[in-house]
């Protein structure tokens, strides 16, 4: 009996991935392998990224937070010292969105924490 192959789904299963590698250079976008490999490596950058996005996000709070308390003759490290003193429980983001689009409201929370 002569071997039984499903290459109805074997087919959609290439063009599926084929579709998705849409896009990238030469043999990346339509030779199977190197698609494959690929759209395998990007899963991985995509999982390792969603990790490094956090930490720059922090970063980046960090830094707003340290400009906007200098105005008020504070450094970024006494400042939140100061905070987690007064139990004040605004996280960084919060504390970074206040400093930047709404000026008041931090000069508010510096007061109360000077």
């Amino acid at each position: 009996m002569p071997r039984s192959v499903n290459a109805v789904a074997s087919r959609a299963r290439r063009k599926k991935l084929l579709k998705l590698t849409k896009g990238n250079f030469l043999a990346r976008a339509n030779v199977w392998t190197v698609a494959k490999n690929t759209y395998e490596k990007g899963l991985t950058y995509a999982y390792r990224d969603r990790k490094a996005k956090k930490r720059t996000f922090r970063g980046l709070w960090i830094q707003r937070i340290n400009a906007a308390v200098r105005h008020y003759g504070l450094t970024y490290s006494e400042f939140m010292g100061k905070i987690a003193a007064n139990k004040i429980e605004l996280n960084r983001k919060v504390l970074a969105d206040l400093a930047m689009n709404h000026p008041k409201a931090f000069e508010a929370i510096v007061n109360a924490v000077k």
